[in-house]
């Protein structure tokens, strides 16, 4: 009877990893947001560090960094499908890496995934607070789970190429594969080509000699 592979569990730190990055990033993004709504004028830069760093509070109907302003529903679609996807892979996170990255990226999904559910102009088309101006690096205004998405796709992008996978595992290289095939292949072919056990030789009794217990020369063996 074949029994089933036993399922692998649950890695309650990796969770409480992830869910922790998650909420860290919510929370700041959303207490930032709501510090910026309530002090800073709308349209109106404030410099921070001259021309690099700029406050400017907009309210951003589309994706990050005001890119497509015109898909806000499609956007909240996309933000609510990384969520599940995130919370559903999350039972197979071995690796606390994978397991921050993941959490920051959710949280970033959630934190403007709530500004489109809840803020004005209506559910699912609620217009995200941006408020982040970096005109010397880019044109676009953005915010904190904006930034949290951006490094958590880095690092995403790193994990990847490092081969370290979900599990904690590490993947082996293309090199490190063919050296464990030919070592493989190397001692298979040493098994096979290993000369087997000799065999006592058994000798046969000779057909002439007496069977009385007389040696050859007549007398007694006794």
């Amino acid at each position: 009877m074949v029994r089933p592979a036993p399922t692998a569990k649950v890695s309650v730190r990796a969770i409480a990893a992830l869910a922790f990055a998650a909420v860290v990033v919510v929370a700041l993004d959303q207490g930032v947001k709501a510090l910026v709504v309530a002090n800073l004028p709308y349209g109106q830069a404030v410099p921070v560090l001259g021309d690099a760093l700029q406050l400017l509070y907009v309210r951003n109907p589309g994706a990050a960094f005001s890119f497509a302003v015109n898909m806000t529903w499609v956007f909240s679609i996309v933000s609510t499908a990384v969520v599940v996807a995130i919370i559903v892979f999350a039972r197979r996170i071995r690796s606390m890496w994978w397991a921050i990255v993941l959490g920051m990226l959710l949280g970033g999904a959630l934190g403007n995934l709530l500004d489109r559910l809840f803020r004005e102009p209506g559910f699912g088309r609620g217009h995200v607070v941006d408020f982040i101006s970096t005109p010397w690096m880019m044109p676009a205004i953005y915010n904190i789970a904006d930034s949290f998405i951006c490094v958590s796709m880095v690092v995403f992008v790193l994990l990847v190429i490092l081969g370290v996978n979900l599990d904690g595992t590490r993947a082996l290289s293309a090199k490190q594969q063919r050296a464990a095939d030919a070592a493989a292949r190397s001692d298979a072919a040493d098994g096979a080509e290993s000369p087997r056990a000799s065999r006592p030789v058994v000798a046969e009794p000779d057909p002439r000699a007496p069977r009385d217990g007389r040696d050859v020369l007549g007398h007694d063996a006794t």
